[in-house]
């Protein structure tokens, strides 16, 4: 499945704007390349890696493209969105989108080294010990320790890092620019959340629950109480009021308290 035109157009276009300041400045090798005799050139290759976040073994895959032996390249850290999402960008089955195999391929294209990795819970890499996802910190300190593994690449050129983050990857990619040295050349945000961040999980979960009546395994009315418990539920709790979640499926339940008490 491809994104749709428009979305990938907007997409190559921000990325196009984001590899040129990292690829500009003078660590390129680009000026220094023209006045000396052209290297053998070295074949794309996709290689798997690994790094440790808190004790927890994360897998992933650096993409490098075709490039003159010898030369560093500058090189992107993609982020996902937010769920269990998978390095491709995927939350397989029932949803594969290939987001960031699709950004890897574009920046790729522009001569961009990319790595992307399955987060907690996805493809690969487990939960750590977690009876649930972790909090925005660990994740935050997983894609810090996917960054640091990216600039130890020998093919990497430190001094031209990128952080691409697709939804609530954008907002990670921020965090991931104040918690690391050296800091990144530049940050692409792609498709980053635009309302405040109750209201986008509220439409989110309505979502979900609308899909699971046309697949049989709500009621209507199922839904209907819990779209209203949930809205109430977030009500309360920019109130500062107790929240109550009781008559609310299990998997509202685990997610909405995960948030507040988190």
């Amino acid at each position: 499945m491809r994104l749709p035109t428009p979305w990938r157009s907007r997409m190559i276009t921000v990325l196009i704007v984001a590899v040129a300041v990292v690829t500009a400045g003078p660590m390129s090798g680009r000026t220094q390349a023209s006045a000396a005799p052209r290297a053998a050139l070295v074949s794309a290759v996709d290689r798997e890696v690994r790094f440790t976040a808190d004790g927890t073994t994360a897998y992933g895959t650096l993409h490098i493209p075709a490039h003159r032996a010898g030369r560093r390249l500058a090189a992107a850290l993609l982020l996902p969105g937010s769920g269990p999402t998978d390095r491709n960008g995927d939350e397989p089955p029932g949803f594969t989108p290939h987001t960031l195999a699709l950004m890897a391929g574009v920046l790729s294209d522009d001569g961009v080294m990319t790595l992307r990795f399955d987060k907690y819970g996805t493809g690969r890499t487990v939960l750590g010990g977690r009876s649930s996802a972790p909090d925005m910190a660990a994740y935050t300190r997983q894609a810090v320790a996917a960054y640091n593994t990216l600039r130890a690449q020998p093919e990497a050129d430190a001094h031209a890092l990128l952080v691409v983050g697709h939804s609530e990857g954008g907002l990670q990619a921020l965090l991931v620019d104040r918690a690391v040295q050296p800091k990144p050349a530049g940050l692409a945000l792609i498709a980053s959340q635009d309302m405040r961040l109750l209201d986008l999980i509220r439409l989110q979960l309505a979502t979900e629950l609308n899909q699971a009546v046309a697949a049989g395994q709500l009621t209507a009315q199922q839904v209907w109480l819990n779209n209203r418990g949930v809205a109430t539920a977030i009500a309360d709790f920019r109130a500062r009021r107790p929240v109550d979640t009781s008559g609310l499926l299990p998997s509202r339940v685990s997610l909405l308290t995960g948030w507040y008490v988190t």
